[in-house]
């Protein structure tokens, strides 16, 4: 005969509050994590994208991207506040989300659920891999902001190894993925898309969005490896190159 326990002492586990507009921190930090993650960060990806594009037309055109952004006034000040910190706060504090959160793909394979943990996956793909892109471009070898002509063979030689040229694909692939969708959950949380129509309809437009963006990045490291730059100079003169020019691949040769 089944008995019914006293609700006094029965035992009751410590709940998670519910997430209210304007009350306690976590509101606050969720929405900066979100804000982050569009500006600077999307912003950032974007324009990393278009100045890796310039690698189509050759070492000394990339060479004259890489030498302008570090000429830019303040560019020290401009890369800590507004790309590594952010993106260490939004990467952390993703990951942070990510444990405090639970998703269900194995009992409940709906596509939200199977959308939270690609987000999540992604993103730890896209930390990983910028902190060691940082470190190896940024901050080991070559100092690029001395020497921008450096740039391509410095992308060329790490790609030349079949190991960091996955690595840079399953990125890059992670990363588009990551912010197309974050663009659309940052639409879907701040109201810009209300009712189940306008989030379908601007899911197509990030899915394609993400889909040029993933193109464009592929394109820039078929460039590093591709046969018409093979075996680039180690250094060569920054000057400013058109995919259409006459000139000679390599321009002026520095050294």
């Amino acid at each position: 005969m089944a008995t019914v326990q006293n609700p006094s002492t029965t035992p009751l586990r410590q709940g998670v509050q519910p997430l209210r507009a304007g009350q306690g921190t976590s509101f606050l930090w969720r929405k900066l994590h979100s804000l982050l993650g569009i500006i600077p960060i999307g912003a950032f990806f974007i324009e990393h994208l278009l100045s890796n594009f310039e690698a189509l037309k050759g070492p000394a055109a990339y060479g004259a991207q890489v030498k302008f952004l570090n000429a830019l006034p303040l560019v020290r000040v401009l890369e800590w506040t507004f790309i590594f910190l952010p993106i260490l706060y939004h990467g952390l504090y993703g990951m942070y989300i990510w444990i405090r959160g639970k998703s269900n793909v194995v009992y409940y394979p709906w596509a939200g659920n199977w959308m939270y943990a690609a987000q999540r996956w992604t993103g730890l793909i896209a930390i990983l891999y910028i902190g060691q892109h940082v470190w190896r471009q940024r901050f080991a070898g070559v100092s690029l902001p001395e020497n921008p002509g450096a740039a391509f063979a410095k992308v060329q030689h790490e790609l030349a190894s079949p190991i960091m040229l996955a690595v840079y694909v399953i990125a890059m692939i992670a990363i588009c993925w990551h912010f197309s969708y974050g663009i659309w959950l940052f639409a879907a949380k701040w109201g810009i898309t209300p009712g189940t129509i306008a989030r379908r309809r601007f899911g197509y437009a990030c899915g394609a969005l993400g889909f040029v963006l993933l193109i464009m990045g592929l394109a820039s490291i078929w460039a590093f490896i591709s046969p018409k730059y093979r075996n680039a100079p180690e250094n060569v003169t920054p000057v400013v190159a058109y995919l259409h020019s006459t000139a000679p691949p390599y321009a002026a040769i520095a050294g």
